[in-house]
Parts: structure tokens; sequence; C-alpha cells
């Protein structure tokens, strides 16, 4: 724990799909930078894994490499990078108004705010660089300037989210952490929390310490 005479330091986790931000950003970052053709073509090749998954039959963090390495293997990794960051800003227009204000909250008392997510590096990255918080997610891989179509990391959602929390942070050194999410791939990471937030399911947000 803190020294006597150290200030209770607080960390705040932020899932964002769902809970900071309104929507799905993956899909949507695939249907803002690539051509509806090359999404159609490479969509039908995926295809039951896509019905698997609408019909609850192919679970979300088996489908999201998947799907990731159908649409961006061998894209130019510089010209996505530019379209993400144009992406970022789009986002930013999309975030929940009142756990975007919690999260400001955290800030203006000098809390260590972090997104903790299974979306990507390449628009998440500008997205928390806006926010000015630090960035957990999934991280993907390039090669000769192009994208291999594969993670770098294992998808960050359910038991990886908690994994990746405790291998940047050790939580002995806060006094309150809280956690904020919306799915049960987000309920790993609230056994970190000594306060936690279901976007959709519970009404009112944590007041802060």
């Amino acid at each position: 724990m803190h020294a006597p005479h150290q200030k209770p330091k607080t960390l705040a986790l932020f899932d964002f799909d769902g809970t900071l931000c309104n929507k799905d950003s993956f899909t949507g970052f695939i249907f803002y930078s690539l051509p509806k053709r090359h999404i159609v073509r490479q969509g039908i090749k995926i295809l039951p894994w896509i019905q698997g998954y609408y019909l609850k039959l192919y679970p979300a963090h088996a489908m999201r490499p998947r799907l990731y390495a159908a649409m961006f293997s061998q894209a130019n990794h510089e010209q996505v990078l530019n379209q993400a960051a144009q992406y970022a800003e789009h986002l930013m227009a999309e975030l929940n108004t009142s756990l975007y204000e919690q999260l400001q909250q955290h800030q203006k008392r000098g809390h260590e705010v972090v997104l903790v997510s299974a979306s990507v590096d390449l628009y998440l990255k500008p997205v928390a660089e806006k926010l000015g918080v630090k960035l957990i997610c999934t991280e993907t891989a390039a090669n000769d300037q192009m994208l291999t179509g594969l993670y770098q990391t294992l998808d960050c959602s359910g038991e990886q989210k908690k994994i990746r929390v405790l291998e940047q942070f050790n939580l002995q050194d806060y006094e309150y952490v809280y956690a904020y999410g919306n799915s049960d791939e987000d309920l790993a990471m609230f056994e970190l929390a000594t306060h936690h937030f279901m976007n959709g399911q519970d009404k009112c947000l944590p007041e802060l310490d």
C-alpha cells in the first residue's frame, strides 16, 4: 500500500467498445478504411464464421482475429495508419457522454486512466493520445511496411485484460481501482477493481473517492 506521507493512488480502467465508445469501433474501422468490394470478397471467404458469430455459436474473441486477418492481411501499414488517425477523430464524436465525463473526473483528480480494449492498436493509439490516457489493447503485427494480418499479442479480452493490467501495474500501489465495462469480456478485469460499473446494467456510475 501507499506510504503514510503519500497521497493514495487510484487507477481507472475503461473498456472501449460499448463502454466509453457507443459503437463497435473495429467493424466501423473496416467499413471506414477498406473498399466495399474488398470487404464483400473477403467476407464471403469467412461467411460461415460470421454466421456462427451472429448465431452466438462462435465466440467474439475467436472471430476478431479471423476477421482482422481476412480484411487487413497485406494491407499497406502506413496507409492504414493514416486512415486510422482520421478514424480516431471520428470516434471522438462517438464517445458515451456520461462515461467520458467520468473519465475526465478521474483525470481532474490525478488518477491514472487506462483504456483496456480488445480492439486494435491501429486506431486506439491515436484515440488514447487524444484522451491523454494509457493504453492496453490488442496489438497488430507488420513486416516490410505491410500488415501481416496477425496479432502481435493475444486478443485483449476476458482473462487477457486482467493479465495485461497485472503485467503493467502493481495493484498494491493503488488504494482504489475503478473498472468500467459492458460485457462478460470485462468480468475478469472487474475482479481487480474496488469499484466497477457495467454499462447497460448498472444505473449509477460509482462516486469517486
